[in-house]
């Protein structure tokens, strides 16, 4: 039986790609108005209160410093994954954010926190993703393709 990955390797990827992607542009305000019910934050002031929620130890400033490095991170894993460049490295990326993210939900709201969102779905499936050595459809098989 041959194992062939291509459909659900791309879906995993274009999923996981997009769950970076949206959250940074709820964010910024791409998504909506803070309060309108469709968004999580919808300006960067709301997200960075969120943010020093999960790390209640450290100033403003020093959640600004966080929030910011992790949306650049999310922006690279995102763009990264859904194009397929340096996937497997992209998904430990992912992995690793989104584990940290859990264990600081875990301290600041409790240990349900993280269920209440698909943060262990994500940090496994990135996880599964940079198991996988071949990627059809992406830029790294298109790179490293044999002459």
């Amino acid at each position: 039986m041959k194992n062939s990955n291509g459909i659900p390797q791309l879906f995993l990827r274009i999923a996981l790609g997009l769950g970076f992607i949206l959250p940074v542009m709820d964010r910024i305000g791409l998504m909506g108005l803070p309060g309108s019910g469709k968004v999580a934050w919808g300006d960067w002031d709301h997200f960075i209160d969120y943010t020093n929620t999960l790390i209640p130890f450290a100033s403003r400033s020093v959640a600004n410093i966080f929030g910011l490095t992790a949306t650049i991170a999310e922006v690279i894993i995102g763009i990264c994954l859904i194009a397929g460049l340096k996937i497997k490295l992209a998904a430990i990326g992912a992995a690793l954010i989104t584990a940290t993210f859990a264990v600081f939900m875990i301290f600041a709201s409790g240990i349900g926190a993280p269920f209440q969102y698909p943060v262990f779905v994500f940090t496994g499936g990135a996880l599964l993703l940079s198991t996988i050595d071949n990627f059809k459809w992406s830029l790294d098989s298109y790179i490293n393709k044999p002459n």
